[in-house]
């Protein structure tokens, strides 16, 4: 059975698709293939607002923005109908809106000034993948929005599953048991059980203290006072943007490179999407060795690069671009036997190959061959 070609052009001119989701593992080209598949949609008539995760500053320039910041801004010589919208999540920026949108500008000003919640809002893990979704979802709900795609660029994480577990950790973290406990002695104070309770939780808030430093422990306490009354739902609003990811208006790409570390993480994400009951578009293998096979094979390349070395006593020019060209072609072998093994778990899941570029995407001409590559769906 044939692997079926992902078809670009027809996933990104539906004018049904409303938010097309890039995730894999981290390095694969996650980034250039968010910003490929925004540019190529534009230009195809689409109206599409791309949020990017840490893009490399030669991508900034490659969409003519000399800088990405937490508010869309308009991509300049978008050649076609629609229009390009570009941002870069700000993780900090993106938390301190969810505060100052749910609290009076008094409690506001008391939570942002916290340094628990400072460190928090920074480097807690998952925060990132939160609020990647968190600005998703404030994008999608945006009232009069110009655009009506969303490209979203998933967070370079460790595994490609974190973008759909972290969020719940942490909303599990600020809604939980062991975080609203840090509270408990101040509701019960007052009342015979209250009071015994507040003794208990001294001895334990003893413990943590020396732990974690007294500090430390007071500024978890003031911070968790301060959200409690203010806004409780951080699983409410992942959950909301969860069910939005399930929508049949969604579509994720899985994005890899033919390696097999990429790969896995490509199939458990494939399995993942499955299990959750989320539209997979499909995979874009990048960064494919693209080689014209039918010349000649590696074997006759490397036979006849000896022969030319033996006639001649040492090694021309002619016998080294014969080496390489066998080289290529083992290579190219190899990542087809990789992609093979993942196509033979997933055989109904469509493909898009992209060769291997001679240099970094640099300008809008390249982010335009990166999205005909794309369309095209497969490598010499």
């Amino acid at each position: 059975m044939a692997t079926p070609i992902l078809e670009i052009d027809s996933l990104l001119d539906n004018p049904a698709t409303s938010i097309l989701v890039c995730t894999g593992s981290g390095g694969v080209g996650k980034t250039t293939s968010a910003a490929a598949l925004a540019l190529r949609a534009a230009e195809r008539g689409r109206n599409v607002c791309v949020l990017t995760i840490d893009p490399a500053r030669r991508l900034a320039q490659a969409m003519g923005l000399t800088e990405l910041d937490n508010t869309p801004r308009r991509v300049p010589d978008i050649e076609g109908p629609g229009s390009l919208f570009a941002m870069m999540l700000d993780m900090k920026r993106t938390f301190d809106e969810v505060v100052e949108a749910n609290a009076d500008p008094d409690r506001a000003q008391q939570i942002l000034s916290n340094p628990f919640y400072q460190a928090l809002s920074s480097s807690f893990a998952g925060t990132q993948e939160y609020m990647a979704m968190e600005k998703l979802g404030q994008l999608h709900a945006q009232e009069d929005a110009p655009w009506d795609l969303i490209v979203v660029d998933t967070p370079p994480s460790r595994s490609a599953l974190d973008f759909l577990d972290a969020p719940a950790r942490l909303s599990s973290f600020l809604d939980g048991r062991f975080i609203r406990i840090l509270t408990a002695p101040a509701r019960g104070a007052g009342r015979g059980l209250g009071r015994l309770a507040a003794a208990g939780f001294g001895i334990f808030t003893g413990v943590l203290g020396k732990i974690l430093g007294a500090q430390v422990l007071t500024d978890v306490g003031t911070f968790v006072a301060a959200i409690d009354t203010t806004f409780g739902g951080f699983r409410e609003r992942a959950d909301e943007t969860f069910a939005l990811l399930q929508q049949d208006s969604t579509a994720f790409l899985v994005v890899a490179t033919p390696e097999p570390d990429a790969l896995r993480e490509a199939s458990y994400f494939v399995e993942r999407l499955r299990d959750e009951s989320m539209p997979l578009g499909g995979l874009i293998v990048n960064r494919v060795q693209a080689v014209d096979q039918s010349l000649m094979s590696a074997e006759t390349a490397t036979a006849a690069a000896q022969r030319i070395a033996g006639e001649s006593g040492s090694q021309s020019l002619t016998a080294r671009l014969l080496e390489m060209h066998a080289l290529r072609l083992r290579e190219r072998e190899r990542q087809h036997h990789v992609t093979e093994r993942f196509t033979g778990a997933h055989p109904g899941v469509p493909i898009a190959q992209v060769p291997a570029l001679a240099e970094d995407v640099h300008d809008l001409d390249g982010l335009r061959e990166i999205g005909n590559l794309l369309a095209q769906g497969r490598a010499v």
